[in-house]
């Protein structure tokens, strides 16, 4: 791990299991969920999680814990349609010890997913992190990159980490995985674009530096950005398009540019002030837009939004919105203030 990298949480090296596909794989899906505060009970006195415990103004207790790992199960499980996503890239997950209670110790437990989780300097102790089907991928590489937002006389702040996984899929295509949360919009848009800015910029300097020594850079890139596809971060400082006939395979695209930019009613990942948008996103490198030995099927990409993950949204705007786990402080029970992304890649034998 090079000097840039910080410490991350990963379970031991596992290879493939001995049997190998031979022929054309049809499934491998890929997911990308914000949790909604996917915390244990426990007050970690290095972050500010107080609410997020029993004592806490969220009453957070073991009940509660244990049925949003069950939950959280039951959406990852439903969104592969009875075959688990071979990769799940989550967000706002606080530590190694939730994904082994989810992964080990609630329902998910059946589809025997390995997990990587980063181990951010976040002031609220979230993390980014991603679960892996061992016989699907074997993981070759982890990096874990520090985005410092900015600096004072006193001190340096930072925020989440970026995580990079490197793999290696069943046919030995080599694929990079980023999965990011860039910091929220709850200071104002304008004065909190610059911190996501920073993280674009940072994470643009690692994709570069892949296009620069692999021929074909397979790139996937998922996260909650807090901005939408054609917002600065994303569009000019990422310089990302939307998907095109006849890609570049040195360029990045974004798979829900297009839905964002026709801005269609009732579409999107997460529903603000009564409209929906993007936010989670996926944004991938050409060579995958490509008929290769590995590419994304159909070139699209897809909010899973199943009516167990809605509610009616009874307030002035009307209509339906994410059914999630906390309004303020009132404890709804649901699954999380956002919808899960996903999409397949074809993966061919050479």
């Amino acid at each position: 791990m090079n000097g840039a990298s910080k410490s991350i949480f990963l379970l031991p090296f596992l290879f493939f299991l001995s049997g190998q596909i031979s022929h054309a794989q049809e499934r491998f899906r890929v997911m990308f969920y914000n949790t909604e505060n996917l915390y244990d009970t426990k007050n970690n006195p290095n972050t500010s999680d107080d609410d997020l415990t029993p004592e806490g103004n969220l009453r957070w207790n073991k009940y509660r814990y244990w049925k949003k790992l069950h939950d959280i199960s039951k959406v990852i499980s439903s969104v592969g349609s009875g075959h688990p996503p071979a990769l799940v890239g989550l967000c706002e997950v606080e530590n190694d010890s939730v994904l082994f209670d989810l992964t080990k110790r609630a329902a998910l437990q059946r589809h025997k997913y390995e997990y990587i989780i980063t181990n951010s300097k976040d002031s609220r102790g979230s993390n980014v992190a991603l679960l892996y089907q061992r016989d699907q991928i074997k993981i070759i590489g982890t990096k874990s990159y520090t985005p410092v937002i900015y600096e004072t006389q006193d001190s340096v702040v930072t925020t989440r980490d970026i995580l990079h996984v490197t793999g290696k899929v069943v046919n030995g295509e080599t694929i990079d995985i980023f999965i990011c949360h860039f910091p929220s919009r709850s200071k104002g848009i304008k004065k909190s674009r610059p911190y996501r800015i920073t993280c674009a910029k940072l994470l643009r300097q690692k994709t570069d530096s892949l296009f620069s020594i692999r021929k074909r850079a397979n790139i996937i890139i998922m996260g909650d950005f807090n901005d939408y596809p054609y917002d600065t971060s994303i569009k000019d400082t990422l310089n990302t398009f939307g998907t095109d006939p006849s890609p570049d395979k040195s360029k990045l695209y974004n798979l829900f540019y297009h839905q964002a930019t026709e801005k269609k009613e009732d579409t999107g990942s997460y529903k603000y002030r009564g409209k929906w948008n993007y936010i989670d996103q996926f944004i991938v490198s050409g060579n995958l837009l490509n008929i290769n030995n590995i590419s994304i099927k159909e070139n699209t990409a897809h909010v899973y939004n199943a009516d167990f993950l809605l509610e009616t949204d009874n307030n002035k705007y009307g209509g339906s919105k994410p059914f999630r786990t906390y309004s303020g402080y009132k404890y709804l029970g649901g699954f999380s203030d956002h919808l899960p992304i996903y999409f397949d890649l074809l993966i061919k034998e050479n």
